[in-house]
């Protein structure tokens, strides 16, 4: 499969980055992502931009921390609290967008030669596992938030309730459960056309 028969991703039709050659099997012109695909991952995509502006403002908090403390010896208190749970939000803002368009990691070295109905099996499989994973971890970090309000828990420094970072994720992993049905329903429609 060359690049140019390569299927767009829905990122792509959001303004996401283009697809390599055996990053998934081809969709026919006719299975175009429909209204709720689109808006699922134009969603995805800017759930994903919120988590990089998130990161952006950990950077400058980081350099705000380590140049006050140079030249003032006053670093940025619970700077090490603020990355870690601001770094955790992030990177689960990302999920989505990276399960709609694709850009999840895989082994390529693998699948290079495979046929495109092995290729369509291999990513259902991926879109299944991906929907099975986000939901048992959205399951889970709820249980989890609710331990963490029960007992009220907070950071050292700043008692920031760590309940809070998990309210900030439970909604990527749901974007993530959403995007990975999509993936699956697509995936099952690819395979059953190859």
């Amino acid at each position: 499969m060359t690049r140019e028969n390569a299927r767009p991703a829905a990122g792509d039709m959001a303004g996401g980055a283009a697809r390599g050659p055996h990053d998934a099997p081809d969709h026919a012109p006719d299975d175009a992502p429909g209204p709720f695909e689109r808006a699922l991952a134009r969603a995805a995509e800017l759930w994903a931009l919120g988590g990089g502006a998130l990161l952006c403002a950990v950077v400058l908090m980081n350099v705000w921390s380590v140049v006050a403390s140079a030249v003032a010896g006053a670093p940025f208190p619970g700077d090490f609290e603020l990355t870690e749970m601001g770094v955790c939000v992030a990177v689960f803002a990302f999920l989505p967008h990276c399960q709609m368009s694709g850009a999840n990691v895989t082994a390529d070295i693998f699948t290079m030669g495979a046929s495109r109905r092995w290729l369509a099996a291999f990513s259902l499989a991926g879109s299944l596992a991906a929907l099975c994973f986000s939901a048992l971890l959205l399951w889970r970090m709820w249980f989890g938030m609710t331990d963490q309000m029960t007992y009220g828990y907070t950071t050292a420094i700043l008692q920031i309730p760590h309940w809070q970072a998990f309210a900030l994720i439970l909604p990527s992993l749901a974007l993530l459960a959403a995007a990975s049905a999509a993936t699956l329903a697509r995936d099952l429609r690819a395979l059953l056309r190859s």
